[in-house]
């Protein structure tokens, strides 16, 4: 039987339907932060309402990914990682083009709610899928090209936004979008791992709860979790909020966080798709995330306190910082890594939703810090908690690189 090539497996139908899926994912996600401003004024806010509805509805959204990363996790474990990849982008597309009706503030957040509910099953399901099918050899340059072809999504929207006629229709082309690549979800199939799984019954399958019920498996969860905190203290405070970091910084072009969020994500991708690189030239998952969580600690630093004056300087900053967070891929990958195929797409598809769930509090801490200190010491506080638990959880989390990932948790 002849053997495939390492081009065909990275190109595989699943791989290229798993990128398409995550950059759908990406566009729909970053689309409310992208067109927060523009269509919350459109809707007759006051600049201040701005700014404080903004930050709830974002909350709103990122509640429905943490509720939706366990029932989704949950599901990919009992029934498959294909009924996820399914069920999960008809919830947000139909969301999607909802949100392109709406005419006001609470309906809106309803609405990012259940879009963050569908949100959150694509990635783990995704990364899970890939992970199990390719070599393992493969696995760290297999993540990286899905989350490094997603994550240009979030460039798909903000040009969406620009061209397409504002953010009614950008929301209208993303639940477009979903439903064009359910057809291409046709095409994919099932892990073989799931498959030979799938008729054991006497094995419990997604059991959320036995996250929490032994030390070990616990220890492994919240490390994973904690490893991805910085990457949303980098987009979902300093690219969101960047408009009011401009005006704390004296820069008299007007900063559009839309277009932050952007840059942020143009390095991100980028920074995504070398992280796999490193992975495989060190032959290690631990080292690579430990290096760009040095660059991203710097670009923050950098950002927060190097008295950035022009608005092409801010932006600039946005694309380093989120080229040092580009280890998106390989801390989804080793979330995979870390738990066996019972409960695999249950941890991966759960633990980057905590993450963004973490939104929640870090918005939460960072508004509640600035009335208080500098918004840029505000911050800070806040980045000192997220890069301080994740150097502690790369460094004591176990290495996963070329792990066999036939095993299963008891």
């Amino acid at each position: 039987m002849q053997t495939k090539t390492t081009t065909q497996h990275l190109f595989s139908i699943p791989v290229i339907v798993a990128a398409l899926g995550y950059f759908v994912d990406i566009y729909d996600l970053l689309l409310f932060g992208i067109v927060r401003v523009p269509s919350l004024k459109d809707l007759g806010l006051s600049p201040e309402e701005v700014s404080s509805v903004g930050k709830n509805i974002l909350n709103w959204q990122m509640g429905g990914l943490l509720i939706g990363g366990i029932l989704w996790g949950i599901l990919g474990d009992k029934k498959g990682r294909l009924s996820v990849l399914f069920g999960s982008i008809i919830t947000y597309s139909i969301a999607n083009i909802a949100c392109g009706f709406v005419k006001d503030p609470t309906t809106y957040a309803l609405l990012r709610f259940v879009a963050g509910v569908g949100l959150a099953g694509e990635l783990g399901a995704g990364i899970t899928l890939v992970s199990e099918i390719l070599p393992k050899e493969l696995r760290a340059l297999g993540s990286s090209l899905v989350a490094g072809i997603g994550l240009f999504g979030a460039v798909f929207a903000y040009f969406t936004v620009k061209e397409f006629g504002g953010w009614r229709n950008a929301y209208f082309v993303g639940g477009g979008l979903g439903i064009v690549l359910l057809l291409l979800r046709v095409s994919v199939f099932e892990s073989g791992m799931f498959e030979n799984l799938k008729h054991q019954t006497h094995i419990q399958k997604g059991n959320f709860f036995s996250l929490f019920t032994n030390k070990d498996r616990l220890t492994r969860y919240l490390k994973c979790i904690a490893i991805g905190i910085p990457t949303w203290f980098v987009i979902g405070i300093l690219a969101t909020f960047a408009n009011e970091f401009g005006v704390a910084m004296n820069i008299p072009e007007v900063i559009e966080p839309g277009k932050a969020i952007m840059f942020c994500y143009v390095g991100l991708a980028s920074g995504d798709l070398m992280s796999g690189v490193i992975s495989q030239y060190l032959q290690s998952r631990k080292k690579a995330v430990a290096i760009l969580l040095f660059m991203s600690l710097i670009c923050s630093i950098f950002y927060l306190y190097a008295g950035i004056k022009t608005a092409t300087g801010l932006y600039a900053t946005c694309v380093f910082a989120g080229f040092s967070v580009g280890y998106w891929a390989m801390f989804v990958t080793i979330g995979a890594e870390q738990f066996g195929t019972n409960l695999r797409n249950t941890a991966a598809t759960t633990i980057p939703n905590m993450v963004r769930g973490t939104v929640i509090l870090m918005t939460s801490l960072f508004a509640y810090l600035k009335p208080t200190m500098s918004i840029f010491n505000a911050a800070a506080v806040v980045g000192v908690i997220a890069f301080v638990l994740a150097f502690y959880s790369i460094f004591t989390i176990p290495e996963t690189h070329g792990k066999d990932l036939d095993f299963l948790e008891e």
